[in-house]
């Protein structure tokens, strides 16, 4: 994977712009409480944390304020984001820390790897992973008929489901709106529960 789309034009359209973004700290707040709120209530902790892809520091902010004690690590492609947000450089289909996180967060960053990366994306996010993973990657479907197309960078693999589902599958266990568990990890879930 290159960051040479990932430059700063791309973040003032999709992230920096209040006009044409994405979604902005607002968002983030209330999907963070939420994440951190189910990894609370299915017993795990949030003591570590991993952020792939971090883009301009939403989730780090929140963290920083909600949950100071948390340690947080942040990582991008994008040199414009690690220069301006204090990312460290990496690209998840290449790089594995040796440290084991509570909580994972992925947002947005799959659909721009090509099959084999996003499938070492997965296998390094989960030798990572000792508790959940927050996943958000668009299918082909939301690109159809559930993406705002004019805040939506269309230029991603627009790939079914069942994809990302099979090679989640090969490490985690779905629990629900975009959360997933580490297979074997020590929480049990209710049949209900599950994805």
């Amino acid at each position: 994977m290159t960051d040479r789309s990932f430059d700063a034009s791309y973040f003032r359209r999709y992230y920096e712009s209040r006009r044409s973004r994405v979604y902005g700290s607002e968002q983030i707040a209330e999907l963070a409480r939420g994440v951190t709120g189910f990894v609370n209530w299915f017993g795990g902790s949030v003591e570590r944390v991993l952020d792939v892809g971090a883009g301009t520091g939403l989730w780090g902010d929140w963290f920083r304020v909600h949950m100071p004690g948390a340690a947080y690590r942040s990582i991008d492609v994008s040199e414009y984001a690690c220069a301006k947000y204090g990312h460290e450089h990496r690209d998840i289909a290449r790089w594995r820390a040796r440290t084991k996180f509570d909580l994972v967060v992925c947002q947005g960053v799959l659909p721009y790897l090509d099959d084999e990366a996003c499938s070492s994306a997965i296998a390094n996010i989960a030798a990572m992973c000792r508790g959940f993973l927050f996943l958000e990657a668009i299918t082909d479907r939301d690109l159809r008929e559930v993406c705002d197309r004019a805040r939506t960078d269309l230029t991603v693999h627009a790939r079914p489901a069942a994809f990302y589902r099979r090679m989640l599958g090969r490490h985690f266990e779905a629990v629900g709106c975009g959360l997933y568990h580490i297979k074997g990890g020590d929480k049990v879930f209710y049949e209900l529960e599950r994805g």
